[in-house]
């Protein structure tokens, strides 16, 4: 497949180089640039660990790639280390402030395959090689002035420029600042329904007598309703109601 648009050198640099002859020619290990215009020329690859030549690829000359290789038509061209550091370069340059305080260092960059422009420099805080580490874009634009080893701004601060990646700290900060806003939210919420419910008057309002008293069936009892049907003088023993009807008074007593 052909190289996503824009593409991190880094990526780049990640693939194996396999040429138009099946032959391996090793990882990539740096870029070869032109600072003042900000342009990638194309980037060097390490054929053998056991050896100091080092193969120079054109942009150009790549064709293609996939997850593991970057596939190049045509030969390289053979150079050495001591060579190849003397190529100047923006990589590992400090990045300054507007004071001359460095505020990162640059670790990588983004370009347009096709033409090799470098679309912006990404900067980190700390070391570069720590995984996880923020990054921010600075765009050419944005640089003053540059020197070997040194990329002068007008920038205050890091936060002056737009975050590419937070980091593993920042990003669990961001979350958890969001977390509490949330929660926040949500007993705001909660308070202003309590206050809703206390005042709103009650459900149900208790039972009183008035006009419409009047109109409750006759047949409800009263206290003294009560009172009188459970009056003993009114009740009797039955068995004595039987014997008072069956015999006369003298018969009252069994002995008799």
């Amino acid at each position: 497949m052909p190289l996503p648009d824009p593409f991190l050198l880094s990526d780049l640099l990640r693939h194996r180089v396999r040429c138009d002859q099946g032959l391996d020619h090793g990882p990539g290990v740096m870029a070869w640039m032109h600072p003042p215009v900000h342009r990638l020329l194309g980037w060097v690859s390490r054929p053998s660990a056991l050896r100091s030549s080092r193969d120079v690829w054109r942009l150009d000359q790549c064709r293609g790639m996939d997850d593991q290789q970057v596939f190049v038509k045509g030969l390289p061209a053979e150079t050495d280390q001591l060579t190849l550091d003397r190529l100047p370069t923006l990589l590992d340059a400090d990045l300054l402030d507007r004071d001359g305080q460095r505020l990162g260092q640059v670790a990588d960059l983004a370009f347009v395959p096709t033409t090799g422009e470098i679309l912006y420099y990404l900067v980190a805080r700390s070391d570069p090689r720590l995984p996880g580490s923020s990054r921010w874009r600075l765009s050419p634009e944005r640089i003053v002035d540059q020197q070997p080893g040194r990329v002068s701004t007008a920038l205050r601060d890091l936060d002056d420029l737009p975050q590419a990646r937070a980091s593993v700290r920042q990003d669990f900060v961001r979350r958890s600042r969001q977390w509490r806003e949330q929660l926040q939210q949500l007993g705001d919420r909660a308070g202003e329904r309590l206050e809703g419910w206390l005042e709103e008057p009650p459900w149900e309002e208790p039972l009183r007598r008035d006009a419409h008293d009047d109109q409750w069936p006759e047949s409800r009892s009263t206290p003294s309703d009560a009172r009188e049907a459970w009056d003993d003088e009114n009740w009797s023993d039955p068995g004595e109601s039987r014997r008072d009807r069956s015999r006369p008074d003298h018969d009252e007593d069994p002995w008799i």
